[in-house]
């Protein structure tokens, strides 16, 4: 059974903007093909991480190295846009903040 909270679905959203990132990285004619697989690699197994609990690493690990992919991937440059880059640095850097309880939001966490 999966309880839907608000941490859920703001680590769903970074998910998703990541995967999504890097699979137009994989589609755009640059040499940004490494960094896309990487990318699409680490944010496909922290989506998972979410839902499946038999995961080597847990969901937070995968979060850092999600962020960390991203930011690779920002400074890595090519055609594709930066907004979607950003959009899920600060969504999952806003994840990694509330559930590592480094800020209490009542009601969110």
């Amino acid at each position: 059974m999966i309880t839907l909270s608000w941490l859920l679905l703001i680590a769903l959203i970074g998910g998703v903007l990541a995967l999504v990132d890097g699979i137009w990285r994989l589609r755009a004619r640059g040499g940004n093909t490494i960094v896309g697989v990487i990318e699409v690699i680490v944010a496909a197994l922290f989506l998972l991480s979410l839902f499946i609990p038999a995961i080597p690493w847990g969901s937070v690990v995968l979060g850092v190295a999600t962020l960390i992919a991203l930011v690779v991937a920002l400074f890595a440059g090519g055609r594709t846009g930066r907004g979607v880059t950003i959009a899920a640095i600060v969504v999952i850097a806003v994840w990694l903040v509330l559930v590592n309880r480094w800020l209490i939001i009542p009601g969110i966490n």
